[in-house]
């Protein structure tokens, strides 16, 4: 049983207890003593402070002891112990707690435990069906049964997708809706925000399994969650049906006014006319008054007085 009064020789060896910690650690870490604790039975830790700047707090331990009716003191030990306000380092946690989501890099494995709460057995393939199928214990009932090999078996079964040794469990199930959820669910400023729904929208890609009740893979390039998987209650203003595109505007046709004379207009150039139409050319000649061009010389207006008195001579 340990001793509550420190042995008084043990105790007294200060000079003792200083001269073994300088000589362990060092004359520039070993401060001023600090007080003496009994560990047992003429047993007794002398404490130093330490000076290093890395460990503040921290005091050099030196034990004392001596044999019983003894009146020499002989050393134990000199450990460096952290204090009351020591600066520790934290406390060690397994590797499989500190992993975050995105800590693996190319080339790093990461192993699951045989009891993963996360998953469960598949599809086991074993040699022996369980008791009470067929094939179990063939009887005279049960000659015609033909009962597939394991190989056969395991290779359908690899085709449907059944040949996983584990598959998730339902709480691996849960835990990875919930963590789906908290990124693109429906309590995100996204889909508070957002017109509608990913259960409505054209983008969304149906997944297989029983979260497909629940979760999608969003197929929009400009929405924030393109190629992710987005909980149907989610949203964003990228939705298929959001804002339809108005149709571009088409011009009226063209009317045309028959309601008012209007004179016909040719678009025919006017030497493409047939010979046929000479005789309308000479009417519409005649009509228009314009001065006709004879010999070079212009020809004078009828009933012009100058013309009709060149004309008798």
């Amino acid at each position: 049983m340990r001793s509550r009064t420190p042995d008084r020789l043990c105790a007294e060896a200060v000079d003792v207890a200083r001269a073994v910690t300088l000589e362990a650690a060092g004359p520039q870490s070993v401060g001023e003593h600090l007080g003496v604790v009994a560990e047992g039975d003429r047993v007794v830790t002398h404490f130093f402070a330490c000076t290093e700047p890395a460990y503040r707090g921290w005091r050099w331990a030196t034990t004392l002891t001596r044999a019983s009716r003894a009146r020499n003191v002989t050393i134990d030990e000199t450990v460096l112990l952290p204090g009351s306000d020591a600066v520790l380092a934290p406390e060690w946690v397994p590797w499989s707690e500190r992993l975050r989501p995105g800590d693996m890099g190319p080339g790093d494995l990461l192993p699951t435990e045989a009891d993963d709460l996360r998953l469960e057995p598949g599809w086991t393939g074993d040699d022996e069906p369980p008791a009470g199928e067929p094939g179990a214990e063939a009887g005279e009932d049960d000659a015609d049964i033909v009962v597939p090999s394991v190989a056969t078996i395991g290779s359908i079964a690899g085709q449907l997708g059944l040949g996983r040794p584990r598959v998730l469990s339902r709480y691996g199930l849960h835990a990875a809706a919930d963590r789906w959820d908290e990124q693109f669910g429906p309590k995100t400023p996204m889909a508070q925000a957002a017109p509608a729904n990913c259960v409505s929208c054209g983008f969304l890609v149906p997944i297989a399994g029983s979260l497909s009740q629940a979760f999608g893979i969003c197929a929009n390039e400009f929405s924030p969650a393109d190629g992710r998987l987005v909980s149907l209650g989610y949203g964003c203003g990228g939705h298929s049906e959001a804002a339809v595109m108005p149709r571009p505007p088409q011009p009226a046709p063209m009317v045309l006014d028959e309601l008012h004379d209007t004179d016909p207009l040719s678009l025919r150039p006017a030497g493409s006319a047939a010979a046929g139409d000479g005789a309308a050319k000479d009417d519409a000649g005649a009509l228009d008054g314009a001065v006709a061009t004879h010999g070079g010389a212009e020809a004078a207006p009828p009933g012009d007085a100058r013309g009709d008195d060149q004309g008798g001579s």
